[in-house]
């Protein structure tokens, strides 16, 4: 039997154990919550940390955005004001050009025969029918009006002459000082003698005013010439092209669907060739441009000679030497032709060795080689002699052929020899072409028709 010791001692054991379970407890649970504590503060400290970089981070995205927003607004209004400034530039000066290839497409003669007048008057009507065409546009007030003749004026001054119009040398060399005081924005272009130089020029000068924002509209006068065909197939903007009819259009140009606009109070309708071949010229020669009629059958001209030639007293029969058939050698024509006196030629072609009068010297009136050349240049040279050795010059090709641009080439560019059907040169030095159709070659230098 316990006593009441044991059982009291036994109850305090109880007690004791008990408590130390639950220090145990206690001290477990102080330090679970400790490690809780600690963890969560770190979490804590970590989620802190973070939300403190993200705020940088959204004021950072709010700063760039309104900075981009700012570049935005400021990007937008410098694209409106470049849109401005652009149409502005489009449409400031804006213009209209016509660009007349003078070679085919010729004012009419009421304007050319009173020179500048004329000239003055012809630059206003232009001016005037283009403008009508420009009514509809918002740009009707501004737009200015700016052409360009591009013709062989020399060309064109001696296809008056043969015609037998109205027209003069000085009269249209007036009427193109007219047409270009007429307006500021006006010329005459003076291409010069040369196969297709108003073609290229007028084609070079539309290719760069299409490209130019400012030029609305351009007007070609080419009525006349079928090359300008695929020239303006390949052109994208056939809206920025309009036809300038003078004479009637040929059908290569009507098939590109271009529009023409009929100025024939303006220009001639008909071309000067179909009536300079009703003419007592038989060297008139077909060709499609004035430049082509007036460089391929010249009148004779007179030869440039020393003031101090003499004239040779002799009696003596000339005889036409050069005189050509109707044909067209080519873009240059046929050269001058030379009334020959026989006996002079052949007093010129017996002189021999440094007895030879110097070609260029009388011909072009200096020499290159100076004292330095065998032929003889102190001579009084007469009229008949100058013109024998213009003659015995011509036997030599000129390297250029047909497309010698100058004017003073003292070389041959066809065949002088050729009379009745035949070539009497001896070893003639002229190719196959550089004689009139069906020429007869008794005797060709050797290789010169391979």
């Amino acid at each position: 039997m316990t006593t009441p010791r044991e059982y009291f001692e036994h109850r305090a054991d109880q007690l004791k154990a008990y408590r130390d379970a639950e220090s145990s407890l206690i001290a477990d649970m102080l330090g679970y919550y400790s490690e809780l504590e600690k963890k969560l503060l770190d979490e804590n400290a970590l989620l802190r940390t973070q939300n403190e970089n993200l705020q940088l981070d959204l004021q950072d995205s709010h700063s760039t955005r309104r900075e981009l927003q700012k570049q935005s607004n400021l990007a937008a209004q410098v694209v409106q004001s470049a849109k401005v400034e652009i149409n502005l530039l489009q449409n400031r000066n804006p213009y209209v050009i016509a660009l007349i290839d003078g070679d085919g497409v010729i004012f009419n003669s009421s304007f050319v025969s009173q020179g500048i007048e004329g000239g003055k008057k012809a630059a206003t009507a232009l001016r005037n029918l283009v403008l009508e065409q420009c009514h509809d546009t918002e740009l009707t007030e501004e737009i200015e009006v700016i052409a360009k003749v591009c013709t062989n004026i020399t060309g064109l001054i001696n296809a008056f002459t043969r015609d037998g119009g109205h027209e003069s040398a000085v009269a249209f060399k007036d009427f193109t000082l007219g047409f270009t005081q007429g307006k500021a924005s006006f010329d005459f272009v003076d291409v010069g003698p040369g196969k297709e130089r108003a073609d290229s020029k007028i084609k070079a000068l539309t290719r760069w005013n299409l490209r130019n924002h400012n030029c609305k509209q351009i007007l070609l006068g080419i009525s006349h010439d079928a090359g300008y065909a695929p020239f303006l197939d390949e052109i994208g903007e056939k809206h920025k092209i309009t036809i300038i009819k003078g004479p009637p259009t040929v059908p290569e140009l009507i098939a590109t669907g271009i529009q023409i606009l009929d100025f024939s109070e303006l220009f001639r309708t008909e071309k000067l060739i179909n009536r300079l071949s009703n003419g007592s010229n038989n060297n008139a020669v077909a060709a499609s441009t004035w430049a082509g009629i007036t460089s391929a059958t010249p009148p004779p001209a007179v030869i440039n000679i020393k003031s101090s030639v003499k004239t040779n007293s002799t009696k003596a029969s000339p005889v036409l030497v050069s005189a050509m058939p109707a044909w067209s050698p080519g873009p240059r024509g046929l050269d001058e032709p030379l009334k020959q006196d026989l006996n002079v030629l052949d007093k010129v072609k017996n002189r021999t060795g440094n007895d030879k009068l110097c070609n260029n010297y009388f011909l072009r009136g200096y020499c290159p080689k100076g004292d330095g050349c065998n032929f003889v240049h102190d001579h009084d040279i007469t009229s008949a002699e100058m013109t024998a050795i213009a003659y015995l010059t011509r036997l030599n090709p000129c390297t250029n052929q047909q497309y010698c641009e100058d004017d003073k080439c003292i070389y041959g560019h066809h065949c002088p020899s050729v009379s009745n059907g035949e070539c009497k040169a001896y070893g003639c030095r002229f190719t196959k072409d550089q004689h009139p159709p069906g020429t007869f070659i008794r005797r060709p230098k050797g290789g010169a028709w391979e």
